[in-house]
């Protein structure tokens, strides 16, 4: 059982069973940088330097089977983005062309509503499938949050309670800025993951998946906010799906947190970086991104080294 974990909420954020928070040591930022030189184990024949760049990559193992499979079913696809991804490594170490990563979530995001949920994610995950709202609403916002964390403390997810106000703050945001890039540590250094709002869905992706897979990206983990309490109680509540094949819990709280770091911030040079990404995509820095998080103390949530990947 566990008990909330981060209490910036003001009413608590928290992780399943099971989750403990550990330190790291410094790490190297991975994924849109050029992937170091060195050798990575890989399985079948590399076709151009753009696959053989992108099987350097440290995290190339966890999507194998499915960059190796759009290979072979859509060669044409596979190479158009081989390309494209070139044309990323060529700009300066510190900067990133992200236009067309969010070009590519926008239309993943316009097909969220329409498309059959994969990888086990509930489609349309409505609070009445999780709590009975109408026995609920005598009760206090503390008193929910009681039975909410309870709930939740048992399992193995990413739960929260959110002040009205702050979430008030986070939406307001969201609507003008709907995506924007995650840095998750690991043992190799960062893997980067593209957050997409969709409603008041959070899904998160892979960068490489949106490099090898486009607008048909499937999400990795998905936040769901619920606001149906929110004028009356002044609370805003929330859990998560993820694909277990990819994310483990700790993780899925390190993005999560995340949000709250760069959505709910009143550090206007922090919440800068997301306006720069939706609106001035040639001015990002996805450097920018790890030096925040590591300022914010977030980046020492982790210590790769004791939390296994998902591979």
């Amino acid at each position: 059982m566990a008990g909330p974990l981060l209490q910036a909420w003001g009413l608590g954020l928290g992780l399943g069973r099971g989750a403990t928070l550990r330190s790291r040591a410094a790490l190297r930022p991975l994924g849109l940088l050029a992937p170091p030189s060195r050798a990575v184990v890989g399985t079948g024949p590399r076709d151009g330097p753009g696959e053989a760049a992108l099987e350097e990559n440290p995290f190339y193992g966890k999507y194998r089977h499915k960059i190796q499979e759009l290979r072979r079913a859509s060669p044409d696809v596979f190479e158009s983005r081989m390309e494209k991804r070139n044309e990323v490594k060529k700009q300066p170490v510190g900067h990133s062309k992200q236009a067309e990563f969010v070009r590519c979530m926008e239309e993943k995001a316009e097909g969220l509503g329409t498309k059959m949920s994969k990888g086990g994610f509930t489609r349309d995950k409505t609070l009445d499938s999780i709590l009975n709202v109408e026995m609920v609403k005598h009760k206090s916002a503390e008193e929910i949050k009681q039975i909410w964390n309870r709930y939740f403390s048992a399992k193995d997810t990413v739960y929260a309670v959110i002040p009205a106000e702050k979430f008030d703050l986070i939406w307001k945001r969201a609507q003008k800025c709907p995506s924007f890039l995650y840095a998750l540590p690991r043992k190799e250094g960062y893997e980067f993951f593209v957050g997409q709002w969709s409603g008041t869905e959070l899904h998160f992706t892979s960068l490489i998946n949106v490099q090898t897979q486009g607008e048909s990206a499937p999400s990795q983990l998905v936040l769901y906010h619920y606001p149906e309490l929110q004028k009356e109680k002044g609370i805003v509540l929330m859990t998560a799906e993820m694909d277990s094949k990819f994310l483990v819990v700790h993780e899925a709280q390190c993005l999560a947190n995340q949000v709250q770091l760069f959505y709910a911030t009143d550090r206007s040079e922090t919440y800068e970086l997301v306006e720069t990404f939706n609106h001035r995509s040639n001015e990002f820095k996805y450097m920018s991104v790890i030096a925040e998080l590591e300022q914010s103390g977030l980046g020492k949530a982790l210590r790769p080294s004791q939390v296994s990947d998902k591979s």
